[in-house]
């Protein structure tokens, strides 16, 4: 049986087609078998389908003999954090993100919230959950423990509570969880929160909460322009990621956030290292080594960032995607501990958020990523370090292929999921050069843009 819902990550698919309750089911039992001693730590998103699935996988669990903690519904984060507060043996979470309606999903981990990737188990569940091996007739207990409390402790950990201004702040969960936390942190903050598309709702009225997709910006747009906000952040559907928009409502590529946290970070903890991607450097290496950081760059993807954190003993990682790490929470990524970082910087400067990142965006104005859907990516890649090869770039090939020519560079890499070549470029203070080079990478890739 072939399970196409196992990606390089997690497992992501089509419910039911691709994961089912059977499947879930096997899964539990999967990664019990993977697992050190302890009990494991569950949670679900929003999701409709949800629910169901969670309740598979802790049968699954149990029935391996398994004590499982359900800390009901939750992002993602919080199935990190509990797995690593209370010194559990791992953690399974049920949530399709951003994907489309009729998808769900699963991310694991073991103990100290380490991923379980394709190369650190993923595959072993798989191999289990195809055959026909036998679930066992365990008796592992459920307890319900649904209290926030730690969690929220440590997210205000993160800031100087005493000494914050009341900040406006448009919140949008897009119906997806996090309006869950930012209801359990209002008491203990001093920020006045606009709340949009607040409640939980899996069936995404709103949309799917993907606030990459520039069609899905508007709403929070509009309300920070309305109300007057300092600021806007919106979240996906299972809030490990978080995105800024300023007071006049423009929406901050995710590259210049990674600098500006560094800093914040550096601030409190200097000499630190802190990891970034490869696809837009410029910005951040200067940043962080301003700060008296050491920037180290890594392949992309969270497996790939939370390995070198740990081996660098990193204080923060950040990608341009909006995912950031650090190392307080166990080098996993949040989609809280980034904009209350944020907060505190707009309330202790006096500066506005558009004021912290205009002259980075002047200084080395990028493209964001443009995807595009080719038949060979392979050979596109070929061809376009073809094109260049008598200009001499000087090439990388940490993630896909960098090359650098002094006043711009471009990121190519293909995706680990879709048959994608995601094109990133930045240059050196020059916006026309910029689109310039936009235009010429779009035309030597050929192929048909597609979104984020």
């Amino acid at each position: 049986m072939t399970l196409p819902c196992f990606k390089a990550y997690d497992i992501r698919g089509r419910v039911p087609d691709e994961l089912d309750e059977r499947l879930a089911r096997r899964i539990g039992a999967g990664t019990a078998s993977l697992l050190g001693p302890g009990p494991v730590v569950v949670g679900h998103d929003i999701r409709l389908s949800s629910p169901a699935l969670l309740q598979a996988a802790i049968e699954g669990l149990t029935a391996s003999g398994r004590d499982v903690i359900d800390i009901g519904m939750c992002g993602t984060e919080e199935v990190y954090f509990q797995t690593f507060h209370r010194k559990a043996a791992g953690g399974i979470m049920v949530t399709a993100s951003h994907n489309p309606m009729d998808y769900n999903g699963m991310k694991l981990v073991r103990e100290e919230s380490k991923p379980i990737s394709g190369d650190t188990g993923l595959f072993d569940i798989r191999d289990f959950a195809a055959s026909d091996a036998p679930l066992g007739d365990g008796q592992g207990t459920v307890s319900q423990d649904a209290d926030k409390s730690a969690y929220i402790q440590h997210l205000l950990g993160y800031v100087d509570v005493a000494n914050l201004k009341p900040v406006k702040i448009v919140t949008n969960p897009g119906n997806g969880g996090a309006g869950l936390v930012i209801d359990a942190l209002a008491p203990h903050l001093p920020f006045e929160f606009i709340r949009i598309q607040h409640e939980p709702d899996g069936s995404f009225p709103n949309g799917i909460p993907n606030p990459l997709l520039p069609e899905n910006r508007a709403a929070t747009r509009d309300a920070v322009r309305t109300h007057g906000a300092d600021f806007g952040i919106a979240w996906d559907g299972d809030f490990d990621r978080c995105f800024f928009f300023d007071a006049e409502g423009n929406f901050i590529e995710g590259y210049y956030l990674v600098g500006l946290l560094a800093t914040a970070l550096l601030a409190r903890q200097p000499g630190g290292k802190i990891i970034h991607d490869p696809r837009l450097t410029w910005n951040t290496v200067e940043m962080v080594e301003q700060a008296g950081g050491v920037p180290i760059m890594s392949k992309t993807g969270h497996a790939f960032i939370k390995e070198r954190m740990r081996a660098e003993d990193a204080i923060y990682g950040g990608e341009m995607s909006a995912h950031h790490y650090f190392r307080e929470f166990a080098y996993c990524d949040s989609g809280m501990i980034p904009w209350l970082l944020i907060a505190q910087l707009v309330s202790s400067t006096g500066k506005s958020l558009g004021d912290l990142v205009a002259d980075r965006m002047k200084a080395f104005p990028c493209s964001g990523e443009i995807n595009f859907r080719v038949d060979d990516a392979k050979a596109t890649v070929a061809r376009v370090l073809a094109h260049f090869d008598a200009q001499q770039p000087t090439l990388d090939h940490t993630d896909g292929v960098s090359a650098d020519f002094a006043d711009w560079r471009f990121n190519l890499r293909s995706s680990n999921t879709e048959p994608l070549l995601r094109l990133n470029i930045e240059t050196r203070g020059n916006e026309a050069l910029l689109q310039d080079r936009i235009r010429e990478l779009t035309a030597l890739i050929g192929g048909t843009p597609a979104n984020h």
